[in-house]
């Protein structure tokens, strides 16, 4: 994302998005742009819409508001590691605004000085696109924090430095549901850019 001004990116020869690196990373219009722009990547995770409101595997919240009346029943929602942080940081105001607390089982903390990652899982039935599989094709030396069994996901949260998780510890985490992104399953397409503009050539 820093070596110019416009990034395109292709898939099996195919351009996805081009635009400022900034657009890609905020407004990805699929499935592939999201995970492929990012480290950590963006994490993805079933999900299901209806009145106003998503169910996720790590809670439910209401729908951003520019992203309802747009989306409804299954979908895969996208929340990046940024958009998560240690609850017992987080004003109580804006717990209540928007968000869901989650408590967690923590598998694995990465302390990089700047930032502190955190792995931990959820149970889910996890999501299957071909978009996906072919970005974890592209991925290269990348492994799992944690061993994982059957119906759970890992979810990596980037958090403030000074946070006090610790690995094998339960904790709480905070996730700004306002940052959600939300994708159709079948094609992987965003959702909100589905509104947008008109179907590409």
């Amino acid at each position: 994302m820093t070596l110019g001004d416009r990034v395109a990116v292709m898939r099996a020869g195919v351009l996805q998005q081009v635009g400022p690196p900034a657009e890609l990373y905020d407004d990805p219009r699929n499935l592939f742009v999201a995970g492929f722009i990012g480290s950590p990547a963006m994490n993805f995770m079933p999900a299901e819409v209806s009145s106003g409101r998503v169910v996720l595997p790590i809670g439910e919240a209401e729908l951003p508001e520019e992203m309802r009346g747009r989306a409804s029943g299954k979908v895969i929602a996208g929340l990046r590691p940024e958009s998560f942080e240690d609850a017992s940081m987080i004003d109580e105001d804006l717990k209540r605004q928007h968000g869901v607390t989650i408590e967690a089982e923590i598998d694995l903390v990465e302390s990089l000085g700047s930032d502190l990652y955190a792995y931990f899982h959820v149970e889910s039935e996890g999501v299957e696109s071909e978009q996906l599989a072919d970005l974890a094709e592209e991925s290269i030396g990348e492994t799992g924090a944690a061993s994982l069994r059957e119906g759970e996901e890992q979810i990596v949260a980037r958090l403030d430095p000074a946070s006090k998780i610790k690995r094998r510890e339960r904790a709480q985490l905070w996730a700004d549901t306002s940052k959600l992104h939300l994708f159709d399953p079948e094609s992987g397409e965003s959702l909100a850019r589905q509104q947008q503009e008109p179907a590409a050539a």
